[in-house]
């Protein structure tokens, strides 16, 4: 089971360094001026600012009026100051005083990716050869958690909009207030409550409440798929006659029409292999059986070319979505039934676009 997180917090917050006081960071962003605010979501504002020293910053301010904005605070606190890794945003520090909830990030040049993905001129200057990048650079920082750093951290919220794109384009992993962190020796866990986007959560999750390491890649897969055909999983709406990104994708890739998934503001400067390669690894993260996806481990050695053969991917996971990005931020999940139990009340049909430092 994960660590008490106000263990954690204990930790951390005797590492004075890490502490900024209110002052500091009202001087930093003009007192919060809107003209400093680079992202607003859920769970309150980011805004970019400027340290004492000149060092830039995005200060994620969480809202008072968030019932969850406490725990997710001290959750991100926790797991994100022990992590140091190139493909993941890095925590400076945070501000607890009063009814502040502050968080410190490096300030990433670029916005999101979805930001450039999912817009039509925007979406021009990520050609082929980033996008390849893209991918093995969000691989690269997902094996980080899962395997190499200190503790064992399943995120449980990837998706395209939580991933940052630095001054080079490159890729660095945000968000980890949903983040669990696992034993050393764990690899999964469960939970009666159950928060995330729907499209990117894998079907275990959503069903049973069971999360893993292969619940991260299922949401990996997800993104691939999205990066690949530059088009939105929830842009698939819900009907019996309409396919989800995933069916959409196996049955290009079952009938030998890969490079028809390709998007077509790439043109026709792109390695043919490599965008095989990238379908076919992110049909295998999507499996509908979790023994079947493979580790992010395997997935790091099949992006890199020849390394490996690929195996055959099998009918994915399906879900519908509703034409939006549903945010499922507390559904309840009965552990001894394997129904899921509907809680319409707790999914927000309208898009929400998490915080983020930019």
């Amino acid at each position: 089971m994960a660590p008490e997180t106000s263990d954690g917090v204990a930790e951390i917050l005797t590492a004075e360094s890490l502490q900024y006081s209110l002052t500091e960071i009202q001087i930093a962003t003009n007192n919060f001026s809107m003209d400093n605010k680079i992202g607003e979501g859920g769970f309150g504002r980011v805004y970019k600012g400027v340290l004492g020293n000149g060092q830039e910053v995005a200060v994620k301010r969480l809202s008072r009026s968030s019932v969850q904005g406490a725990e997710e605070f001290k959750n991100e606190i926790v797991v994100v100051a022990k992590l140091q890794h190139r493909n993941l945003v890095r925590l400076l520090g945070f501000c607890l005083e009063g009814e502040e909830k502050i968080l410190i990030y490096e300030f990433v040049a670029n916005k999101s990716l979805d930001y450039f993905l999912f817009d039509p001129e925007n979406k021009r200057s990520l050609n082929w050869s980033r996008r390849y990048n893209i991918i093995g650079g969000i691989a690269k920082g997902l094996l980080y958690l899962h395997e190499d750093s200190r503790l064992r951290i399943v995120h449980c919220d990837l998706k395209v909009s939580n991933i940052l794109l630095d001054g080079n384009m490159s890729p660095k992993i945000a968000d980890f207030g949903m983040a669990k962190i696992c034993g050393v020796d764990q690899y999964e866990g469960n939970t009666n409550r159950i928060a995330g986007t729907v499209g990117y959560m894998a079907p275990e999750y959503t069903r049973w409440g069971q999360f893993s390491l292969k619940s991260d890649v299922f949401s990996f897969g997800v993104v691939i798929l999205e990066i690949v055909t530059g088009k939105k999983s929830s842009d698939f709406h819900q009907s019996r006659d309409s396919e989800d990104l995933l069916s959409y994708a196996w049955n290009h890739w079952r009938r030998g029409q890969t490079l028809a998934l390709l998007d077509s503001s790439i043109g026709d400067s792109y390695a043919r292999n490599e965008v095989i390669q990238c379908i076919q690894v992110g049909l295998l993260c999507v499996e509908e059986d979790a023994s079947k996806r493979p580790t992010m481990a395997s997935v790091v050695c099949m992006l890199n070319p020849g390394s490996v053969s690929l195996p055959t991917p099998h009918r994915p996971a399906v879900f519908r979505s509703n034409g939006s990005e549903s945010r499922v931020d507390e559904l309840e999940v009965d552990q001894s039934n394997t129904q899921r139990i509907s809680a319409p009340s707790s999914v927000n049909d309208a898009s929400i676009t998490e915080p983020y430092p930019r």
